[in-house]
């Protein structure tokens, strides 16, 4: 029996194209859980934080400390995003992000904390806010520390 011929009866094996046709269902498989259960983008994370807060939280007064923008880093052509030319994505710019600063008290605790309203503009008039501005603050009863000015449905912008 020559090679050619063990090879001939190896590829006519039905276990073979089981095998075969198990690792290909598989490996399609592995693909579409993986799909199907990526990681929240932080803009997503983002958004679903604060329809967490904005549903569950208590109002408390505060005041806008500081508005800024916020620049990506920089990674000088090293690290992933350096790979791929500096603080770009896909070929474009990553923009400049959108901060609130702001404080309020709970319970004789003062919090101190900013929140991204990059994509909430239509609920930010940027251009009004101003230091020691008065605020309405929604905070987590469960975690006080976690905290929205503005979301996608309320803002406590006065």
């Amino acid at each position: 029996m020559t090679q050619f011929e063990d090879l001939s009866r190896f590829a006519h094996d039905p276990r073979v194209w089981y095998g075969a046709g198990a690792g290909v269902v598989f490996v399609a498989l592995v693909v579409l859980y993986r799909w199907r259960n990526r990681p929240p983008s932080p803009d997503e994370f983002e958004r679903l934080r604060r329809l967490h807060v904005n549903h569950v939280g208590r109002i408390a007064e505060g005041r806008v400390i500081d508005l800024m923008k916020v620049d990506p880093p920089d990674t000088g052509g090293r690290g992933l995003l350096g790979m791929f030319g500096g603080s770009k994505r896909g070929g474009a710019a990553i923009p400049s992000r959108q901060m609130v600063c702001y404080s309020y008290s709970i319970s004789g605790v003062t919090y101190e904390t900013a929140q991204d309203v990059t994509g909430l503009e239509s609920r930010v008039a940027t251009h009004r806010l101003v230091p020691g501005q008065p605020a309405s603050v929604k905070y987590d009863p469960s975690n006080p520390s976690n905290s929205i000015l503005v979301a996608d449905d309320w803002s406590g912008l006065h």
